[in-house]
């Protein structure tokens, strides 16, 4: 793959369209202790597709907890219980599109391309993002609030269309602002967080929704009964293996992200991958969960990344922020995060 300059990807974004997506989502975390108080509705989100209106769906457990984001319609099947943590804003997934293929049609994978064009500009400007890569393709949420100043960032570089009931409507900075434009405020050097790199290795991995019924009892299996509610999600992360599972049903596409571990439990003939078959390690950044507010942490890890040319796919959580990196380049990825860990603070 011939790496490109930082140049001709800001030239080759201009090819591109952004789509901001016809879904207003919740970010949400159901604890381990709750998670028996939810197994009826996301049984019911996950396999039940002609019983709920929810077009936006991705469940991630991870040691702490599970992510859940969702559109408004999933979101009413979620009752308030002192086991639902619910991000107060509204988020709207935006995705690349080049030459009318979504961006995973790219030979680079993940973040990496989308990093210097859209990742690092957001975080200059104080946009927080969260990320979701899936085998498909990288949604990019940002919060409904500063739309605006996603927009008047972003428009120079790409089309920048609004999904509104199947039709792509041109957006421009005029149409969605409220006053504010460029975020003024004096750049700030991000903190950087500790990672931690786990012996698991992961395939990013697809399923035919038609076959869904025939994995029922297993995914059943492995979401909600593959770890006792007891163990102490304080142990869990240790350098050796980490619990990581991701599911989505996003506009009528199958993503699953798992563990070799995991992987063995399904029916190989059920869930393809990519040709080359690749097995992916975890970067996991963070060593206090990250909160929503902070900007860059997405940046931090995608830019050096995309500077050297390593494709990753990339998951937030309600805690934590999570890169899956190819396996051949974890011992160049944990060299890089060092050097970046070790280097003086610059403004």
């Amino acid at each position: 793959m011939q790496k490109q300059s930082s140049g001709e990807e800001l030239l080759a974004t201009r090819n591109m369209d952004l789509h901001i997506l016809d879904h207003r989502l919740r970010v949400t975390s159901i604890s381990k202790n709750g998670l028996v108080n939810f197994t009826h509705p996301l049984i019911k989100l996950i396999f039940l597709r002609n019983r709920t209106r929810c077009k936006f769906f991705s469940l991630t457990e991870t040691p702490e907890n599970y992510t859940v984001v969702l559109d408004e319609e999933g979101f009413k099947e979620l009752q308030p219980s002192e086991h639902l943590q619910v991000e107060s804003s509204i988020w709207l997934p935006l995705n690349v599109v080049s030459n009318g293929n979504a961006s995973s049609s790219s030979q680079a994978v993940g973040v990496t391309k989308i990093a210097k064009s859209v990742i690092a500009p957001l975080a200059q400007q104080h946009v927080s993002v969260f990320m979701l890569s899936t085998y498909q393709t990288d949604f990019i949420l940002v919060k409904e609030k500063d739309l605006s100043v996603v927009v008047s960032t972003l428009e120079e570089e790409f089309n920048i269309y609004k999904e509104e009931g199947g039709e792509s409507v041109p957006v421009h900075c005029q149409d969605v602002s409220n006053g504010l434009h460029k975020n003024g405020r004096e750049a700030i050097q991000p903190t950087v967080h500790p990672v931690l790199i786990p012996k698991n290795q992961f395939c990013v991995m697809s399923l035919d929704p038609d076959t869904l019924p025939s994995i029922a009892t297993t995914l059943i299996d492995v979401l909600f009964y593959s770890s006792s509610p007891k163990e102490d999600p304080q142990s869990s992360p240790s350098q050796d293996c980490v619990k990581f599972f991701s599911f989505s049903l996003i506009d009528g596409y199958i993503s699953l992200v798992m563990d070799t571990e995991a992987q063995r439990q399904f029916p190989a003939d059920l869930l393809f991958t990519s040709s080359s078959g690749e097995l992916w390690r975890m970067v996991r950044i963070g060593g206090q969960p990250l909160g929503f507010d902070e900007c860059g942490i997405v940046a931090q890890i995608s830019q050096p990344l995309a500077d050297s040319d390593i494709s990753a796919y990339y998951i937030s959580t309600f805690s934590f922020d999570h890169a899956l990196v190819p396996e051949e380049d974890i011992v160049s990825v944990t060299d890089m995060l060092q050097h970046q860990r070790n280097e003086p603070a610059t403004s």
